[in-house]
């Protein structure tokens, strides 16, 4: 079932739905309705609020319960979601697309939906049509029974702010492209081979006319693609890099992606522990994202030339697998040790990164779950941001804010560099110790940019798979994390060549 949202300006309290979604903040004295809820609450006897008391209601954030209709308004029943406390100027757009997807995440077979939280500005209605949206999301490719049922058909909006019709329509192009990464990421790794990304992306780029080029494992041998070849070789399924190009007439500046696509991750010769594979199949979750922001960019036309390459292969042991010890020659010459097969992505990361200077690019940013060391130092929600310049940093952690995920800006120290030196190449792929495991990563990664290339890296190993359970308009499983971020970069070049005219 494929989703619809649009935007009303009609009474919640008269429409014919399956149920009318309202907000409720965390006042002193109980729950109090927000900005848009303010009809159907006054519509029951006593006010809403009063019966959401009797239930324990607090309006804390995220929390949900559903009330009868009783005939006070025409829908069966209202989902009363929190918003938690007030802010100043109302809620910020993060905590309506969370409560919005939490309200949504707690319907089941309802065609039919209204969205009467705040939605006074275009920004807010947006985030709320976002929120709902992601929060529809239901991954069912494996289910025996059609499970598609339980998704919303019809999203209605109900706002009066100028601009909210387009920023529903943001929202629903935003919303596909992240369903979109959450599937490939979600898909069995037998289903989604490095080839069968290739497709995946081929047909992307066929439909929303991007250019597309697949360089298959002879190509990538023959060019000294090394890190792929490397990676690939102990896979029956041969490794590829796609490129993806967008093109603008009116643009002034190019934006290069680099998505790390291991759509298994065994860790090769250097095996993983059995439980440490069960969600490797999220390895891909960088080339996901990648892709996703892709197909949003063809849609939203922004002023900016994109381009974008994923970088996939499957790394797996076998009598053909590369060895610690081995020493592989990476597009452009640099030669790196190899002394883990497990820090497999930033060999796969180093080709296209090099391969994506000849795009001339302002800026290369690139997207990996790149390794447990994330996890460690900012948990599973937050990725890490690393440049090799404060203000490109600050600028994708600003552009992060501005799409509502959670990044933490992280340091490059140039001391552990002596740490990934190799006493038979140019570089070894981890250091001697452990300490500092993401940084020193993106320390590898900075060895291929050169010099005066504006640069950035996100590590997005965490927040790429939700391990636990569903939260806001977060499912588990894939969650699409990077790719809105990826977006609203491309869009800050568009506004600035805009300012600059």
């Amino acid at each position: 079932m494929s989703t619809s949202l649009s935007v009303i300006t009609d009474s919640p309290t008269s429409l014919d739905v399956d149920a009318v979604i309202v907000g409720y903040h965390n006042g002193a004295d109980g729950p109090r309705p927000a900005s848009g809820a303010h009809a159907v609450d006054s519509a029951f006897t006593g006010g809403l609020a009063a019966a959401l008391s009797l239930l324990g209601a607090s309006g804390a954030l995220e929390e949900v319960h559903t009330v009868p209709g009783m005939g006070a308004i025409q829908a069966p029943i209202v989902v009363a979601v929190g918003l938690g406390a007030a802010e100043d100027g109302g809620a910020t757009t993060d905590t309506l697309a969370r409560a919005a997807g939490a309200a949504l995440r707690s319907l089941e077979g309802k065609s039919r939906v209204a969205l009467a939280l705040p939605a006074e500005t275009a920004e807010q209605a947006g985030a709320v049509g976002l929120g709902a949206l992601l929060g529809n999301y239901s991954f069912d490719r494996y289910r025996k029974d059609d499970k598609t049922a339980r998704r919303t058909g019809t999203l209605l909006l109900v706002s009066s702010a100028s601009g909210a019709a387009a920023a529903a329509e943001r929202a629903t192009v935003l919303a596909a492209s992240v369903g979109l990464a959450r599937d490939l990421v979600n898909t069995a790794p037998a289903d989604l081979s490095p080839q069968d990304l290739a497709a995946t992306a081929e047909e992307v780029a066929a439909t929303h006319g991007l250019e597309v080029e697949t360089l298959d494992e002879r190509a990538l041998a023959e060019g000294g693609y090394g890190g792929l070849t490397g990676v690939g070789q102990g896979s029956a399924q041969p490794p590829r890099l796609v490129r993806l190009a967008y093109s603008h007439p009116g643009a002034e500046h190019t934006v290069a992606f680099v998505g790390k696509g291991i759509t298994f991750d065994s860790g090769g010769l250097s095996l993983k522990p059995a439980a440490s594979m069960e969600w490797m199949k999220s390895d891909m979750g960088g080339a996901a994202a990648v892709l996703a922001a892709m197909r949003a960019i063809a849609e939203l036309a922004p002023k900016v030339n994109v381009v974008a390459y994923l970088a996939t292969a499957e790394n797996m042991p076998s009598g053909t697998a590369q060895r610690p010890s081995d020493v592989l020659t990476i597009y452009g010459g640099t030669t790196v040790e190899v002394r883990n097969t497990d820090a497999e992505g930033r060999l796969v990361m180093a080709d296209a990164l090099v391969r994506a200077h000849e795009d001339q690019p302002d800026l290369i940013v690139d997207v990996a779950t790149l390794t447990g060391a994330q996890l460690v130092a900012l948990g599973s929600r937050v990725f890490g941001v690393m440049a090799n310049d404060d203000d490109v940093r600050a600028r994708v952690v600003t552009a992060a804010e501005e799409a509502d995920e959670a990044a933490w800006p992280m340091p490059l120290p140039e001391e552990l560099r002596k740490g990934l030196d190799s006493p038979v190449a140019d570089i070894a792929n981890v250091a001697n110790d452990r300490w500092g495991g993401m940084l020193s990563a993106g320390v590898f990664l900075k060895e291929f940019i050169a010099e005066g290339v504006h640069w950035a890296h996100l590590d997005i190993a965490g927040p790429a798979f939700n391990q636990g359970q569903p939260y806001g308009h977060t499912p588990k499983g894939g969650t699409g994390a990077a790719a809105r971020t990826l977006v609203r970069i491309v869009e800050s070049y568009g506004e600035a060549t805009a300012a600059e005219h």
